[in-house]
């Protein structure tokens, strides 16, 4: 099972698009930079995509219009 649902993030990010590109950006911040916005322990996931969902899904990135 992925985790977070996709359902969920879609009712924070209206459109599947813009979840991806702020997800890969995030992904790649977290990458280039080592910073995170929770604790390791928080994380479910592993990888930095799933890490980056995982922000999206408790309010931690902002979404400018």
């Amino acid at each position: 099972m992925i985790y977070p649902s996709i359902d969920k993030l879609l009712n924070i990010v209206d459109s599947k698009y813009k979840l991806i590109h702020i997800a890969a950006r995030r992904s790649k911040e977290m990458s280039k930079n080592k910073n995170e916005q929770m604790k390791e322990e928080e994380y479910i996931s592993k990888k930095n995509i799933g890490r980056a969902l995982e922000e999206v899904e408790n309010g931690l990135l902002t979404i400018k219009k």
